[in-house]
Protein backbone atom coordinates (compact mmCIF):
# COMPACT_ATOMS: atom_id res chain seq x y z
CA UNK A 1 0.00 0.00 0.00
CA UNK A 2 1.37 3.46 -0.84
CA UNK A 3 2.22 5.76 2.04
CA UNK A 4 -0.43 8.21 3.17
CA UNK A 5 -0.37 11.90 2.50
CA UNK A 6 1.83 13.90 4.87
CA UNK A 7 0.77 13.86 8.54
CA UNK A 8 0.99 17.68 8.38
CA UNK A 9 -2.03 17.70 6.04
CA UNK A 10 -4.47 20.54 6.81
CA UNK A 11 -7.84 21.56 5.45
CA UNK A 12 -7.35 24.23 2.83
CA UNK A 13 -10.51 26.03 1.75
CA UNK A 14 -14.10 24.88 1.39
CA UNK A 15 -15.98 25.44 -1.87
CA UNK A 16 -19.74 25.98 -1.74
CA UNK A 17 -22.27 26.03 -4.58
CA UNK A 18 -24.67 28.95 -4.21
CA UNK A 19 -27.70 30.10 -6.14
CA UNK A 20 -27.14 33.88 -5.85
CA UNK A 21 -23.51 34.95 -5.60
CA UNK A 22 -24.19 38.56 -4.59
CA UNK A 23 -26.52 37.49 -1.78
CA UNK A 24 -24.01 34.91 -0.52
CA UNK A 25 -21.09 37.35 -0.64
CA UNK A 26 -23.13 39.81 1.44
CA UNK A 27 -24.07 37.09 3.96
CA UNK A 28 -20.56 35.66 4.45
CA UNK A 29 -18.85 39.04 4.63
CA UNK A 30 -21.40 40.43 7.13
CA UNK A 31 -21.51 37.35 9.36
CA UNK A 32 -17.86 36.27 9.32
CA UNK A 33 -16.08 39.46 8.34
CA UNK A 34 -14.54 37.77 5.27
CA UNK A 35 -13.10 39.87 2.49
CA UNK A 36 -13.49 39.18 -1.21
CA UNK A 37 -9.99 38.22 -2.34
CA UNK A 38 -10.92 37.55 -5.97
CA UNK A 39 -14.09 37.45 -7.97
CA UNK A 40 -15.19 36.25 -11.39
CA UNK A 41 -18.15 37.90 -13.12
CA UNK A 42 -18.18 36.14 -16.49
CA UNK A 43 -21.71 34.90 -17.26
CA UNK A 44 -22.03 31.25 -16.31
CA UNK A 45 -18.73 31.38 -14.38
CA UNK A 46 -19.42 33.65 -11.42
CA UNK A 47 -17.40 32.98 -8.27
CA UNK A 48 -15.83 34.63 -5.23
CA UNK A 49 -12.82 33.73 -3.11
CA UNK A 50 -13.40 34.77 0.51
CA UNK A 51 -10.39 35.44 2.69
CA UNK A 52 -9.52 36.35 6.25
CA UNK A 53 -6.18 37.97 6.99
CA UNK A 54 -5.05 37.06 3.48
CA UNK A 55 -5.85 33.35 3.86
CA UNK A 56 -8.36 31.76 1.49
CA UNK A 57 -11.11 30.05 3.54
CA UNK A 58 -14.29 29.76 1.45
CA UNK A 59 -14.96 29.79 -2.27
CA UNK A 60 -18.46 30.50 -3.58
CA UNK A 61 -19.54 29.17 -6.96
CA UNK A 62 -22.81 30.36 -8.49
CA UNK A 63 -23.80 27.12 -10.21
CA UNK A 64 -26.85 25.75 -8.44
CA UNK A 65 -30.57 26.29 -8.03
CA UNK A 66 -32.88 25.65 -5.10
CA UNK A 67 -31.79 24.90 -1.56
CA UNK A 68 -29.15 22.67 -0.01
CA UNK A 69 -30.42 19.09 0.28
CA UNK A 70 -29.53 17.82 3.76
CA UNK A 71 -30.86 14.35 2.98
CA UNK A 72 -28.30 13.67 0.23
CA UNK A 73 -24.66 12.60 0.53
CA UNK A 74 -22.22 15.49 0.71
CA UNK A 75 -21.39 18.30 3.09
CA UNK A 76 -22.99 17.86 6.51
CA UNK A 77 -22.10 21.28 7.89
CA UNK A 78 -19.30 23.83 7.89
CA UNK A 79 -17.96 24.89 11.28
CA UNK A 80 -15.95 27.93 12.33
CA UNK A 81 -14.15 28.24 15.67
CA UNK A 82 -13.82 31.54 17.53
CA UNK A 83 -11.97 32.17 20.77
CA UNK A 84 -14.82 32.94 23.14
CA UNK A 85 -18.51 32.33 23.70
CA UNK A 86 -18.95 36.12 23.69
CA UNK A 87 -17.83 36.10 20.04
CA UNK A 88 -20.38 33.36 19.35
CA UNK A 89 -23.11 35.51 20.89
CA UNK A 90 -22.02 38.54 18.86
CA UNK A 91 -22.28 36.44 15.69
CA UNK A 92 -25.72 35.27 16.83
CA UNK A 93 -26.83 38.92 17.10
CA UNK A 94 -25.57 39.65 13.55
CA UNK A 95 -27.38 36.56 12.25
CA UNK A 96 -30.64 37.49 13.96
CA UNK A 97 -30.43 40.93 12.31
CA UNK A 98 -30.13 39.10 8.97
CA UNK A 99 -33.14 36.88 9.80
CA UNK A 100 -31.04 33.71 9.62
CA UNK A 101 -32.67 30.36 10.33
CA UNK A 102 -31.37 28.72 13.54
CA UNK A 103 -31.53 25.03 14.47
CA UNK A 104 -31.58 25.82 18.22
CA UNK A 105 -32.18 28.88 20.33
CA UNK A 106 -28.94 30.41 21.58
CA UNK A 107 -25.57 28.84 22.36
CA UNK A 108 -25.80 25.10 23.03
CA UNK A 109 -23.11 22.66 24.22
CA UNK A 110 -21.65 20.15 21.79
CA UNK A 111 -22.68 17.27 24.06
CA UNK A 112 -23.79 16.44 27.59
CA UNK A 113 -21.32 18.01 30.05
CA UNK A 114 -19.21 19.66 27.33
CA UNK A 115 -17.80 23.14 27.80
CA UNK A 116 -17.51 23.71 24.05
CA UNK A 117 -20.57 24.79 22.12
CA UNK A 118 -22.01 27.20 19.67
CA UNK A 119 -24.80 28.26 17.39
CA UNK A 120 -26.17 26.24 14.48
CA UNK A 121 -27.80 28.01 11.53
CA UNK A 122 -28.25 28.12 7.75
CA UNK A 123 -26.87 30.39 5.07
CA UNK A 124 -29.28 31.83 2.46
CA UNK A 125 -29.13 28.58 0.43
CA UNK A 126 -29.83 26.34 3.43
CA UNK A 127 -26.20 25.23 3.89
CA UNK A 128 -25.79 24.27 7.55
CA UNK A 129 -23.20 26.29 9.46
CA UNK A 130 -21.83 26.44 12.99
CA UNK A 131 -19.86 29.02 14.97
CA UNK A 132 -18.46 27.66 18.21
CA UNK A 133 -16.06 28.36 21.05
CA UNK A 134 -13.93 25.69 22.78
CA UNK A 135 -15.16 26.79 26.22
CA UNK A 136 -18.00 28.78 27.79
CA UNK A 137 -21.06 26.70 26.88
CA UNK A 138 -21.18 24.82 30.21
CA UNK A 139 -24.56 24.51 31.81
CA UNK A 140 -26.53 24.84 28.60
CA UNK A 141 -29.13 22.31 27.56
CA UNK A 142 -27.98 19.67 25.08
CA UNK A 143 -30.61 19.41 22.31
CA UNK A 144 -29.90 15.79 21.35
CA UNK A 145 -29.29 14.05 24.67
CA UNK A 146 -26.15 11.92 24.38
CA UNK A 147 -25.76 12.45 20.60
CA UNK A 148 -23.42 15.21 19.38
CA UNK A 149 -25.31 18.46 18.84
CA UNK A 150 -23.32 19.26 15.68
CA UNK A 151 -24.19 15.87 14.19
CA UNK A 152 -27.97 16.07 14.27
CA UNK A 153 -29.40 19.41 13.22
Amino acid sequence: MPTAVSPALQTGHVGLNVSDLDRSIAFYTQVFGFEVGAQGAEPGRRFAFLTSEGRLLVTLWQQSDGRFATGRPGLHHLSFQVESVEEVRAAEDRLRALSAVFAYDGVVPHSEGATSGGIFFEDPDGIRLEIYAPTGADGGTTPNGSAPTCGFF
